[in-house]
């Protein structure tokens, strides 16, 4: 038995040479899994004297398996990301790794990534199961083979009993699958999606996200999302890279990137936030023309520093404050109904309004609820603001 703190090597079988030592376990390195990703400062500059930057030094490790969104307002440089991990697109700075193997200088047909465009790409003249068998073809896969995996994509979105159809008989989430089935029946390594969903109705598209993300559980492959909606991204990565002129301004899971914005930025795309303009002083904010704000972290910002603070309208509440609740009193401007909400714009001070959402449950009749001109008193949670520079 090795000698160990509770086993101590015998003196008497200790020779008299050497010196009895504790052995200490050595505590194995932990392995992680290489990326399926790795962009490793990638950059991308359109030529010509002071040619624009479209992506700025991006640093992702995105991982095997993972749903990974790309979100941003139009001409972040999402797309143009996406296009160079796909080989679309060649970037101008840094390197792209898949699976640990470096495809900067390859095109697309020699990465193995498939993409799912928002226009879909169908062909017309082909029915569904040749539209999936499409790329099989090329590769010169048997037939007997490219019949099972066709058959069984399509059973996987659901459209097994349409194999004979044609693309101009489907709906848009029909195509749509489609499209996904044609991509993963190549059993790609990475899927990347551009705005795949864009083009549906809003009760189509909820459907498909959640369609969409239990079919990526299913195959276990690593999509890569692009997306300008903060609903969709919330919904179904496992974590998502909000991109802002061409930087990665924030990555996280969604709930650290909804909760816990690192940026002003961050914060109001985001969802909706309340960034309310001040100065910091002694664990407060203070308001040009209002109150005096506590908060719940000690940021470190420096004493006297102009900065945002950062509260989600659910956060506040407008009844059944609490003791322990940060306060402000201000007056009601607008009243917005919709549906299972109502939205409050609470005036703190001029030109400082906050926006409040209230479950209907708690005011469920149109007389109980606030009206323009009122004066009402607010309260929030101190750890529920956050201090922004």
């Amino acid at each position: 038995m090795p000698a160990t703190p509770e086993h101590p090597t015998p003196k008497t079988q200790t020779p008299k040479t050497q010196t009895p030592k504790t052995q200490t376990p050595m505590t194995p390195t932990p392995v992680h899994p290489t990326p399926a990703v790795r962009l490793d400062r990638v950059g991308k500059q359109y030529p010509g004297a002071g040619g624009a930057h479209a992506v700025r030094d991006v640093e992702l490790d995105i991982a095997p398996g993972e749903f990974f969104s790309l979100l941003g307002p139009s001409g972040c440089g999402k797309t143009t990301l996406l296009r160079m991990i796909g080989g679309f697109s060649d970037p101008t700075e840094g390197s792209i790794l898949l699976d640990g193997q470096d495809v900067t200088g390859l095109p697309p047909d020699k990465r193995n990534v498939n993409t799912v465009f928002q226009s879909y790409a169908l062909f017309d003249h082909l029915s569904l199961a040749d539209n999936v068998a499409f790329g099989l073809k090329r590769k010169g896969v048997g037939r007997a083979e490219i019949r099972e995996r066709v058959s069984g994509m399509l059973e996987l979105v659901q459209l097994g009993h349409l194999a004979n159809r044609k693309p101009g008989t489907l709906s848009g989430g029909q195509k749509q699958r489609v499209a996904l089935a044609r991509a993963l029946v190549n059993r790609p390594q990475v899927l990347l999606l551009d705005e795949p969903l864009a083009a549906l109705d809003l009760k189509l598209r909820r459907h498909m996200q959640v369609e969409l993300k239990q079919i990526q559980r299913e195959v276990g492959i690593t999509f890569v999302f692009v997306t300008h909606d903060q609903d969709e991204a919330l919904t179904m990565s496992d974590r998502l890279a909000v991109m802002n002129e061409g930087r990665v301004e924030q990555c996280g899971t969604p709930e650290d990137v909804y909760e816990r914005p690192t940026s002003s930025f961050t914060a109001s795309f985001m969802g909706t936030s309340n960034l309310v303009p001040g100065t910091y002083r002694s664990g407060r904010v203070v308001l040009d023309d209002g109150p005096e704000l506590p908060v719940g972290q000690r940021p470190s910002v420096p004493e006297g520093s102009r900065v945002n603070l950062s509260i989600r309208p659910e956060k506040i509440w407008l009844s059944d404050l609490e003791p322990d609740m940060a306060r402000a009193t201000g007056v009601v401007r607008e009243t917005v109904y919709c549906g299972p909400t109502t939205t409050y714009l609470i005036e703190l001070a001029p030109g400082v309004t906050v926006s409040v959402l209230e479950q209907n449950t708690v005011r469920s009749r149109r007389e109980d609820r606030w009206s323009g001109g009122e004066r009402v008193e607010i309260g929030w949670k101190p750890e529920h603001c956050l201090v922004l520079d």
